[in-house]
């Protein structure tokens, strides 16, 4: 009993830390309001994202790292520093140098968020090995519901108390929540450590230089670089296209909000299911989702094109939820930090380059192209998931 309780602990304080991470989402909450205190181009402020996402990719990369070094309690700690440095530098940039917001939002924010969020994953698949997929869902989720809870509550207080006292604000609350929290993020003891052993590949636990090696590792990572596409395209355009395809600004708005809540709750739900039928089996149904529902954009207007891009965001939730499950169950949960940090290298370029891609071949607001862009590298992620057999499997 004591050894549930413990968990259950973990997974909480583990979940409330990834509520507040998930400010790497925001910033479409923050990108007009600070380009307008601060006199910046709009499009100059928009960049802001994507320099988040790609820190936030490289984090997760040294925040694997650092906790099989230095343990995940003290990665964590500094992680949740950074993120409200960020956020407290931030509120000091003027308009002479609006650019700074790329280091201190961006890169210093993007870190901390990656560090904390591979961190306590990887530390609640250890705890939960009898239930990883539902663990991992529970702590992704509140990375995605973050959007839902946290964006009305940061609209209020810009217009209410200003641009700087928001982040003032924010990077304080997100200070003391983080930290305290963070003092109940550790490995489990051994007897957990030895039923996660049993239930690794073999009783194997690869090294990422090990797991490297292997062809899995690459079908892992490049399916999730082809199935992400749709999202990372419309991610930008859910309002403006919405009220293209005849929404209204109030539905487009609302739009946005779906979304997050879809993903939220897509990350919670192809989690729990993967325990059910299987990794694979749950990635498969993710991408046949995104596949249908990416076709069936190019004609779709008025409330059926916001049931399919919800359909969208449901199921790129759910790629969170499962693809850290899948990784743990092929290459064990020792050096899963690391490891996972690796597969979401695939996460990071798909984010930056097919929205790049889309800019080029998108003509006079057609994005029907695009479209079907995304359709074919659902189908190619779809082939490279049926390749992936476990990695002991014997021929």
């Amino acid at each position: 009993m004591r050894l549930s309780q413990n968990r259950v602990v973990v997974l909480i304080s583990g979940m409330l830390i990834q509520l507040c991470a998930g400010i790497i989402y925001m910033w479409s909450v923050f990108r007009n309001p600070v380009a307008e205190h601060l006199n910046w181009d709009l499009s100059a402020a928009t960049l802001t994202s994507s320099v988040m996402l790609a820190a936030f990719v490289i984090g997760i990369v040294g925040g694997g790292r650092a906790q099989d070094k230095i343990g995940p309690r003290k990665v964590v700690v500094i992680g949740s520093i950074m993120i409200s440095v960020g956020m407290l530098l931030t509120a000091a940039v003027n308009s002479s140098a609006p650019w700074l917001i790329y280091v201190t939002y961006g890169i210093i924010g993007g870190l901390g968020v990656g560090f904390v969020y591979t961190t306590t994953v990887s530390v609640i698949q250890k705890w939960f090995p009898d239930k990883r997929g539902f663990a991992t869902g529970m702590m992704v989720s509140s990375f995605g519901f973050s959007l839902v809870i946290f964006a009305p509550v940061t609209s209020s207080l810009l217009e209410k108390v200003g641009v700087p006292m928001t982040f003032v604000i924010i990077g304080l609350l997100f200070l003391v929540v983080c930290v305290i929290c963070s003092l109940f993020i550790s490995n489990p003891p051994e007897v957990t450590k030895a039923a996660s052993t049993a239930s690794a590949p073999a009783g194997k636990h690869y090294k990422t230089s090990e797991m490297l090696k292997t062809k899995q590792f690459y079908l892992i990572a490049l399916s999730m670089f082809f199935v992400l596409p749709a999202y990372f395209i419309l991610n930008p355009l859910f309002k403006t296209l919405g009220v293209e395809r005849g929404l209204t600004e109030g539905m487009a708005t609302l739009l946005v909000m779906i979304t997050g809540i879809a993903s939220a709750s897509g990350r919670l739900v192809f989690s729990w299911i993967s325990d059910i039928i299987g990794r694979k089996a749950a990635i498969i149904a993710l991408i046949v989702v995104t596949l249908a529902s990416v076709l069936l954009l190019i004609p779709a207007k008025g409330i059926f094109f916001l049931v399919c891009v919800g359909a969208i965001a449901f199921a790129f939730g759910g790629s969170a939820g499962v693809y850290p499950s899948l990784t743990a169950d092929n290459f064990g949960t020792k050096y899963g930090g690391l490891n996972y940090g690796c597969v979401m290298v695939g996460f990071g370029i798909s984010a930056l380059l097919f929205p790049v891609i889309s800019n080029a071949i998108t003509k006079d607001g057609d994005y029907t192209a695009t479209f079907i862009l995304s359709a074919v590298c659902c189908i190619i992620s779809l082939v490279l998931m049926l390749m992936i057999k476990p990695v002991n499997e014997k021929k």
